[in-house]
């Protein structure tokens, strides 16, 4: 099964996608934020970034665009609470983007 690399600086967010997506069989890792998550990447390429937005210091829009840089070939999904986001041109670059809700099917959809 994949390897999923989960970005946001919401813990218990980051906990819960972990065992919803180990659940479904897929192996993941979680980063709190984007200079983790670049270092992460850059040890062991994941198949597929779920990505926070609305992040301290290295936010979603300027981890994506060093993201790309790495390996334009990447998939990453963008999950966020704010859907204005989707507006930004960077933004248009990912694979999915999904707007953060009690119902994680539709993240489960666009990461499976």
């Amino acid at each position: 099964m994949a390897n999923l690399l989960v970005v946001d600086d919401d813990r218990n967010l980051r906990l819960l996608y972990k065992e919803e997506f180990e659940e479904e069989g897929y192996g993941v890792r979680t980063a709190g934020g984007g200079a983790e998550a670049l270092e992460m990447v850059s040890t062991r390429r994941p198949d597929l970034v779920i990505l926070d937005i609305s992040m301290p210091g290295l936010d979603g829009i300027a981890l994506l665009e060093r993201l790309q840089t790495l390996d334009r070939r990447l998939p990453v999904v963008i999950n966020t609470a704010y859907s204005n986001y989707k507006d930004n041109f960077m933004t248009w670059s990912a694979e999915g983007y999904v707007v953060k809700s009690g119902d994680l099917a539709p993240l489960k959809e666009k990461g499976g």
